[in-house]
């Protein structure tokens, strides 16, 4: 499964609750932060920011990544969702293939609720044949 030691998961999972505490959802209520930790080792959040229009909310996991983007960084080794309810909520669409275009096909998501309630899954299982980058050829 994950890479990661046992003592990272937890480390990775409080930068995600830590972000869904700056989560805005005055409309759904529903908060969620997300953290992702690169091949470096850095790690990067991320919160739902929505948006009176609707459709132009954005994801804790869209945050977390456009994040590690500016930062330079371009691999995602582990990832750790945190939401509201008594279960778990993955990644939208969207946004497994957003992880997709940076995590390989055997990283962990791990979606956690508020109270501790987790689900681990690989992105292959999230998004099974997937589209990745490398399926594209590169122009030179």
């Amino acid at each position: 499964m994950s890479d990661a030691t046992p003592d990272q998961a937890p480390e990775l999972r409080d930068a995600a609750v830590a972000a869904r505490a700056n989560a805005h959802c005055p409309y759904s209520g529903y908060a969620v932060g997300a953290a992702i930790r690169t091949a470096s080792g850095q790690v990067f959040t991320g919160c739902n920011v929505e948006n009176a229009a609707y459709p132009e909310g954005t994801c804790a996991e869209a945050g977390a990544i456009a994040a590690m983007v500016l930062a330079g960084e371009r691999t995602i080794r582990e990832v750790a969702v945190v939401t509201d309810g008594e279960a778990p909520g993955t990644p939208c669409g969207g946004c497994r293939q957003r992880l997709r275009e940076f995590a390989g096909p055997d990283v962990v998501v791990e979606a956690s609720t508020v109270g501790g309630v987790t689900t681990r899954s690989t992105m292959a299982e999230l998004l099974p044949d997937s589209f990745g980058p490398e399926r594209l050829n590169p122009r030179s």
